[in-house]
């Protein structure tokens, strides 16, 4: 699998987000991560992945949502749960972002 340098940085970043919660020890309450926030605007992010500028966002394919991306710290179908860029914010289970990466 060919990964390119941006998938590396957020990957790693995620990684970064993830022991710092590990370490820790204590996860709060979540708050829902909004679309005008600088962080999810930067990477496009929408709460419900039909409202993608598809010309925009050329990358996004039907079907991509956050439930069934590597990032989701949830499980597939729930309606929001973590995300690894996002830090303690939840996003939601059919939302998107420009970061998607396909669980494997």
């Amino acid at each position: 699998m060919k990964n390119s340098r941006r998938q590396f940085m957020i990957l790693s970043a995620a990684a970064a987000g993830a022991c710092t919660l590990a370490l820790n020890g204590t996860v709060q309450a979540q708050a829902m991560v909004a679309e005008t926030d600088p962080q999810a605007a930067a990477l496009g992010y929408k709460a419900n992945a039909t409202t993608v500028d598809k010309a925009k966002y050329a990358k996004y394919a039907a079907g991509q949502e956050c439930d069934n991306c590597a990032l989701f710290q949830g499980k597939a179908g729930d309606a929001t749960g973590g995300c690894s860029l996002f830090g303690t914010k939840k996003v939601a289970g059919k939302g998107w972002c420009s970061a998607y990466a396909k669980k494997a």
